[in-house]
């Protein structure tokens, strides 16, 4: 089984990353093939909503973002863990989300594939300072519009609030027991 696994913050050694860690743990030792994309160290320009994507589902722009589209192809699970900045991800897994574009128009008006994969799952692990569900729900939002866009049709969301500092998730091991927990899930064959 290959995983993609999708760490959206720019923070190195923050909270999201200590929970991506985490759920690679485990993941890793079901001997799963994972592949790694850490999309703040990526060259992924923006989105330019200049329709080149429409007649082909390619994307005109040729950065980065070549090496994602062959990883969302290939990938039985998508793992995307993140922050929450200002109830939205961060710009740079905003940027990797809206190239997908090209994708969505391979899907929705090429009616192409975007995988010959089947019973694709997702998980998505978000993590943030702010003590309320409402940023979290936006960010899952935005998260669950990319999963149905590359063919991931379900998806589990866990979010952990109030956690802010550097490392502080640390100090809640209740939030690495739930991350490593789902984590099995995800890589569970149904």
């Amino acid at each position: 089984m290959k995983i993609l696994a999708i760490h959206g913050s720019p923070r190195k050694e923050g909270n999201s990353e200590i929970l991506l860690k985490e759920a690679l743990k485990v993941i890793e030792a079901e001997g799963q093939e994972v592949i790694v994309i850490k999309a703040a160290t990526m060259k992924i320009a923006p989105c330019l909503n200049c329709d080149g994507c429409v007649e082909t589902g390619q994307c005109i722009i040729k950065d980065d973002m070549d090496s994602v589209f062959d990883a969302i192809k290939e990938a039985d699970r998508v793992l995307v863990v993140s922050p929450v900045f200002f109830f939205g991800v961060p710009a740079q897994l905003k940027a990797l989300i809206d190239r997908c574009q090209a994708l969505w128009c391979k899907k929705y008006l090429l009616k192409q594939p975007i995988s010959d994969k089947k019973d694709r799952k997702g998980l998505l692990i978000l993590v943030g300072g702010m003590a309320r569900e409402r940023g979290f729900e936006a960010s899952n939002a935005t998260v669950t519009a990319f999963f149905r866009t590359i063919d991931v049709p379900k998806h589990e969301f866990i979010y952990f609030k109030s956690i802010d500092a550097k490392g502080e998730v640390l100090k809640h091991p209740e939030a690495l027991r739930a991350t490593r927990e789902a984590a099995k899930r995800l890589i569970q064959v149904e």
